[in-house]
């Protein structure tokens, strides 16, 4: 996807964009993470859900 990991801010991993305009996902390190909280993040990274099932 184009994402690599930028740094880690307490329990939180912020990932970057390799390329311009270099969005920025912030993704919660815990053991499970909320189904809404999924969702976001996956919206943000301008995916559907069946496509982000497809690189999982």
């Amino acid at each position: 996807m184009g994402y690599f990991t930028d740094h880690q801010t307490g329990s939180h991993i912020i990932l970057r964009n390799e390329t311009p305009p270099h969005h920025r996902l912030t993704v919660p390190d815990h053991k499970e993470i909320a189904k809404g909280t999924l969702r976001s993040i996956i919206r943000q990274a301008g995916l559907t859900i069946e496509e982000f099932k497809e690189l999982v």
